[in-house]
């Protein structure tokens, strides 16, 4: 992981799940707890929940929609906000995100989050993990009308924030929208090497990944 050019950087935008958060949660309701409740609900085979529900899953990836709890509850006939609830032990901080967190923000940069998850799963994550006292903002694609993997989002967030892309670090899990921070010019991005703590390591392909996010912090000093 290389070190980081800390005097270049003003601004750090974080995603949320899969980079703060382990993404062990999503994977599991997504997964696992919601192909169950569907089944129970329309009373078919978990098989069968499981085959209606993945062209679903694909044919929204990557859209706004796919984030979208109200969009899942109309589609699926179930109160998505309420499901997830049932499994809201399982949300977890990644190791040391809040010291790293905390040593930025000290450090005088802009700290802002920027996630596609939509408001009700946002609320319900900080009920359970105290992120907001570390960010100057918390924005959802979903306030703009377009997800990161767009490149309407990042024009709206530069809008939004007057940021300078080239003096930006981005964080995100995802590659595809690392991708599109790229082509919108951010200048410093890293993706993450073990979103989900039981899925393993995935193959960032061009990007330089997170393992430990205190090794992030050399040479970064607090604000005088």
């Amino acid at each position: 992981m290389p070190l980081l050019p800390w005097n270049a950087i003003d601004t750090v935008l974080l995603d949320m799940d899969g980079t703060l958060l382990d993404l062990h949660f999503d994977n599991h309701f997504w997964l696992h707890h919601l192909p169950r409740r569907y089944a129970e609900h329309h009373g078919v085979s978990l098989a069968l929940a499981e085959a209606e529900l993945q062209p679903l899953f694909r044919e929204h990836a990557g859209q706004l929609t796919w984030y979208c709890t109200d969009f899942w509850s109309r589609e699926l006939s179930l109160p998505i906000r309420e499901l997830k609830r049932e499994v809201a032990e399982l949300i977890a901080l990644r190791p040391d995100a809040d010291t790293f967190l905390a040593a930025v923000r000290d450090a005088g940069k802009r700290v802002v989050m920027i996630t596609n998850a939509h408001r009700d799963s946002l609320s319900l994550k900080l009920e359970r993990i105290e992120l907001a006292p570390y960010f100057e903002r918390m924005i959802s694609s979903h306030d703009y009308g377009y997800p990161k993997e767009n490149q309407q989002f990042w024009h709206a967030l530069q809008q939004d924030l007057a940021f300078d892309p080239a003096r930006s670090l981005f964080i995100d899990d995802s590659l595809p929208i690392l991708r599109s921070a790229r082509d919108f010019g951010v200048g410093h991005l890293l993706a993450v090497r073990e979103p989900d703590s039981r899925a393993g390591a995935k193959d960032t392909e061009e990007f330089a990944a997170v393992e430990d996010y205190r090794a992030l912090l050399d040479g970064l000093s607090p604000a005088p």
